[in-house]
């Protein structure tokens, strides 16, 4: 089966379970992340293992991709499957897609030396597709992808976070 439409016939029959069972949609994820040497992170969600550390520069050891790269990563690919999933479900052809993420920053911040905003400044989402589809519906799948895109949705609005704080003695 072509991958676009084994695509569309999962996003259907997702949408088809938990349109009547709501509940069958809902969940926590969870990923647990562990602070090893130095900055290293390693990073567990399911069977999923990842390494997140800063650069030397830092006082990290360059061990994997820091978490700028992965919140921009994690923005830039739910953006790209979210396009080729709607695409998919709606008949548009994406002969190539790319997303990029450019983010304005101010490390001052982050280092607490000036009373400006540690986060992004502004965020940018550079999409280039092409496609045999006409230009209408291309940016048709695009606005409707990115209004049901989750990470899209964090970026651009507050989301409540909430902190709990456990603090234990060394054991042993």
């Amino acid at each position: 089966m072509e991958s676009t439409e084994r695509i569309k016939l999962a996003f259907e029959r997702n949408a088809r379970a938990v349109s009547p069972r709501p509940v069958m949609g809902q969940g926590t994820a969870v990923t647990r992340v562990r602070l090893r040497d130095g900055l290293t992170c390693d990073i567990e969600d399911g069977r999923w293992k990842l390494t997140a550390d800063l650069g030397e520069k830092s006082g990290g050891y360059d061990r994997g991709p820091n978490p700028g790269i992965l919140g921009r990563a994690a923005l830039g690919s739910c953006l790209a499957v979210g396009y080729a999933m709607w695409a998919a479900r709606r008949g548009v052809t994406l002969s190539r897609l790319e997303v990029e993420i450019q983010a304005d920053y101010d490390a001052r911040g982050e280092l607490g030396v000036a009373e400006v905003s540690p986060g992004y400044h502004q965020v940018r989402c550079i999409v280039t597709v092409e496609s045999p589809s006409p230009e209408s519906a291309v940016r048709a799948v695009i606005e409707e992808a990115e209004a049901h895109s989750p990470y899209y949705e964090i970026f651009r609005q507050p989301v409540d976070v909430q902190r709990e704080l456990r603090v234990t003695a060394p054991v042993g």
